[in-house]
C-alpha cells in the first residue's frame, strides 16, 4: 500500500489561513500537480519550471534537494540522480494562494540544470515586436553547453516528447 502524501499537508479551510496564515496547505491541480519555478541562488537566473506532486513536494521538503514529477514519464525524479547535477535548496517559498512553489538552489557539479547541457532550460529568446508566423526564429542566448548530454545521460531516454 502506497503512502498518501497529500496527508502531509493541511486542508484548505479558509482564505484567511491560506493567504495570511502559517499552515502549509498547497493547492494541487486536477492532475495533483503544483508548478515550481527554480532559480539559481547566486544569480537569480531562472533555471527551469517543473511540477511537483504531493510526494515530490514532501521529499523536497524532507531532504532539502529538488524532486519533481515528470509529466512525460509519469514518475517522480530526483533532480541530478543520473547526472550528478543535484539541486540543493537554499530557500523555498509558496505564493499567496499556495498554488505555486519557488525554490532557489545551488546546483552541484557543472552548475547546469538543463538536460540539453545548458545552465538554464531558458537558453533561447523569442523575438518581440515581430510578426508571429512559422518563420519566426528563436535567438540562442546561451551558446555554451556545460556538459555533453550523451555522456552524462548515456542510455537514459530523452524526456522531450514530440
Amino acid at each position: 500500500m502506497s503512502k498518501d502524501f497529500k496527508n502531509n499537508f493541511n486542508e484548505r479551510v479558509s482564505i484567511e489561513e491560506i493567504e495570511e496564515g502559517t499552515l502549509l496547505c498547497p493547492k494541487f491541480d486536477e492532475n495533483d500537480l503544483i508548478p515550481c519555478t527554480t532559480t539559481d541562488s547566486l544569480t537569480g537566473e531562472v533555471l527551469m519550471i517543473g511540477f511537483m506532486n504531493p510526494e515530490a513536494l514532501s521529499k523536497t521538503i524532507e531532504t532539502g534537494e529538488a524532486y519533481y514529477f515528470s509529466r512525460s514519464r509519469k514518475e517522480i525524479w530526483h533532480k541530478g540522480s543520473v547526472s550528478g547535477l543535484k539541486q540543493n535548496i537554499v530557500e523555498m517559498r509558496i505564493d499567496d494562494d499556495q498554488d505555486s512553489i519557488w525554490i532557489s538552489v545551488d546546483v552541484e557539479g557543472s552548475g547546469a540544470s538543463c538536460h540539453v547541457g545548458y545552465k538554464s532550460c531558458f537558453y533561447r529568446s523569442i523575438p518581440l515586436k515581430t510578426e508571429v508566423n512559422k518563420e519566426l526564429k528563436l535567438e540562442k542566448k546561451d551558446e555554451e553547453k556545460l556538459f555533453d548530454p550523451e555522456i552524462v545521460y548515456k542510455d537514459t531516454p530523452n524526456p522531450t516528447k514530440i
